[in-house]
C-alpha cells in the first residue's frame, strides 16, 4: 500500500467529522507538520480538501461531487439484491422489485416463492397501476399522481379492484399516511400483497419491494403481520442506495 495514499485518506476520514486544523491532522497521523501540509497541498489542488480561514481544513466540493456522481449510477437492483434476498428465504414468499419507468411501473427483480403455487410475474413484465401494492408505492409521493390517477383506466379484475379515480387517490393518501401499500387480492383474487418503498439518497422513492401471498398459505391478517419484516428489508435496500433519513414508509404484488 502507498504509505501517501494511505496518509492522506486517513486525513479526509478525520476530516469527515468536522473541520480539523494542522496540528490536529497531524497528530491524526503522527507525522511532522510539515508531511502533512504537503499531503493537504495536493488534496487541495484536487479540491478534496479546502483551507476555511488561517488555521482551519476541510473537506472540499470534489468529494461531495465524486459521492453524488457514484449514488447516481448506483444500480438499484444490485444494491438492493441482498436485503430482497435474504427476505425471500426467511419468509419463503415471492419477492419483487419494481420501478417506475415512463409512466409503467415495471418488475426488474424477483425471488420465486417456495410454495407450489407460483406467481406468473417475471422480470421485464408490466405491473397494473390501478390494482397492485407496487405501483400505489411507486405513484404515492409522485407530485403528477392526481394527473396519472385522472387518466388512468380502471378495469374490474376483481371484487376487490379500484375502479374510481377518487378511490385511488385516496388509497394513495392511505400509503402516504401508513407508509405501506397493499394488494387485497386486487389483482388476482387468490393472491394478496404488500410493499414498501426503497429510496434514493435524497428521500425519493426509486423502487418497490413487495411480498406476494397465496391466500390459501396466509390470511389478510397473516399477510400484515409481514408487514414491519417487509419495512426492515426496504430500510436496508434504501441504506444500500444511499438515503440515510428516517423510516417514513411502514410494510406488494405488487
Amino acid at each position: 500500500m502507498s504509505q501517501s495514499l494511505d496518509r492522506a485518506l486517513t486525513l479526509l476520514r478525520a476530516m469527515a467529522d468536522g473541520r480539523k486544523t494542522l496540528d490536529e491532522l497531524a497528530a491524526v497521523i503522527d507525522v511532522h507538520k510539515s508531511t502533512v501540509l504537503r499531503l493537504l497541498r495536493t488534496l487541495e489542488e484536487h479540491r478534496f480538501v479546502q483551507r476555511e480561514g488561517v488555521r482551519h481544513y476541510r473537506l472540499g466540493t470534489a468529494l461531495f461531487d465524486l459521492a453524488n456522481r457514484a449514488l447516481d449510477d448506483l444500480d438499484v437492483r444490485r444494491a438492493a439484491e441482498s436485503a430482497l434476498r435474504e427476505l425471500n428465504l426467511e419468509t419463503g414468499h415471492t419477492v419483487h422489485l419494481a420501478s417506475y419507468e415512463d409512466g409503467e411501473v415495471v418488475y426488474i427483480d424477483k425471488y420465486d416463492s417456495t410454495h407450489p403455487v407460483r406467481m406468473y410475474s417475471r422480470i421485464g413484465r408490466r405491473a397494473p397501476l390501478h390494482c397492485t401494492a407496487v405501483a400505489k408505492v411507486l405513484l404515492a409521493e409522485r407530485p403528477e399522481a392526481r394527473e396519472i390517477a385522472a387518466r388512468m383506466e380502471y378495469p374490474r379484475l376483481t371484487a376487490n379492484t379500484i375502479t374510481t379515480p377518487a378511490d385511488y387517490l385516496a388509497e394513495l393518501e392511505l400509503v402516504r399516511q401508513r407508509g405501506y401499500a397493499v394488494d387485497n387480492s386486487e389483482h388476482e383474487d387468490f393472491i394478496h400483497c404488500v410493499a414498501a418503498p426503497v429510496r434514493g439518497q435524497r428521500g425519493q422513492v426509486i423502487a418497490a419491494v413487495s411480498l406476494s401471498v397465496p391466500k390459501v398459505f396466509l390470511d389478510y391478517d397473516g399477510l400484515i403481520a409481514l408487514v414491519p419484516r417487509l419495512l426492515a428489508t426496504a430500510a436496508a435496500a434504501s441504506t444500500e442506495c444511499g438515503w440515510t433519513g428516517d423510516e417514513r414508509m411502514a410494510g406488494g404484488q405488487g
